[in-house]
């Protein structure tokens, strides 16, 4: 049995001119002691997953189960199971709240002793500063404080929503290390949840890329970067920074991104694809793979 187990997730938020499909049947796995990134553009489904995988966010259809528990709301006891670290360290934290009350939160809850000074010491954090305030601390320091918050209870499984974009370039590589080690240290689960592909081709284990709703390809994270099979998530690599294309704009994908309030028949991908063919807006395409990777592409690349 499977860490994480996403089956046909679905949620809509309905509104003026019908619903948006936020997830239109998600399916992923995760492991313990794996990382999995979910990746694609702003828009694609990525938090609406996460918000639904802690309870947050009621399913239209499908379900959720973490271990031997099936999700359907938040639950007593949940931090336990699953921690959650958001992308801003200011906003996820309580600026009246000193440190050493902020890590401590979950343990108070579960009725457990708490060790301040362990849990700031495992993010990388001085004893002293249980006393300080929020706004007394870095942008790094205190996403080390929400970090340490997430895995006070050592969950299985700790989601990950864009831990590093509210963060300059020094204090990603530090957070991203310091993720690395955790997991090393306890064996916990990371469902990595980003934009940023640098910094998911440098943590992730597996890639899952989600377009309007729906991932699209999924594979071992080297294997996807190296050679995607969905022209999606050709293009999304190819708009990735490198040094050799330092200074220049990547070349956007022709078309316009659909009214997610459609009902899509056949790819959702097909009016902005180089490689579609008529049966591609006729109907679901077919999943291709190739090894442990897969797409749901009529033409994999």
């Amino acid at each position: 049995m499977s860490l994480l187990e996403v089956d046909n997730a679905s949620v809509k938020f309905e509104g003026a001119g019908g619903a948006v499909r936020a997830l239109d049947g998600v399916s992923v796995r995760l492991e313990k002691g794996e990382t999995l990134a979910v990746v694609g553009e702003s828009g694609c489904g990525k938090t609406t997953l996460a918000r639904a995988i802690l309870g947050l966010q009621p399913l239209s259809g499908g379900s959720i189960k973490i271990g031997d528990r099936n999700v359907v709301k938040v639950s007593p006891g949940q931090a336990a199971t699953v921690g959650m670290v958001w992308q801003d360290p200011f906003a996820s934290i309580d600026p009246r709240w000193r440190v050493r009350d902020i890590v401590a939160e979950p343990l108070r809850l579960a009725g457990q002793p708490d060790d301040i000074k362990q849990i700031l010491d495992d993010v990388g954090l001085d004893g002293a500063m249980a006393d300080r305030y929020p706004h007394q601390l870095s942008g790094g320091q205190r996403q080390r404080v929400a970090i340490g918050r997430a895995l006070a209870l050592r969950p299985p499984l700790v989601i990950c929503d864009e831990p590093t974009a509210a963060l300059d370039l020094s204090m990603q590589a530090q957070i991203l290390n310091l993720l690395r080690d955790i997991q090393k240290n306890t064996g916990c689960a990371f469902l990595y949840i980003s934009h940023d592909l640098t910094t998911v081709r440098f943590l992730a284990d597996r890639l899952a890329v989600m377009y309007l709703g729906r991932v699209v390809e999924e594979g071992p994270a080297e294997s996807v970067f190296s050679n995607p099979m969905h022209p999606y998530t050709s293009a999304l690599m190819a708009s990735a920074p490198t040094l050799e294309t330092l200074g220049q704009l990547p070349e956007a994908a022709k078309g316009e991104i659909p009214d997610p309030r459609q009902v899509f028949v056949g790819c959702r991908f097909e009016g902005r694809c180089d490689y579609a063919k008529s049966n591609c807006g006729q109907s679901e395409p077919p999943t291709a793979a190739r090894d442990s990777q897969w797409a749901a592409c009529f033409y994999p690349l």
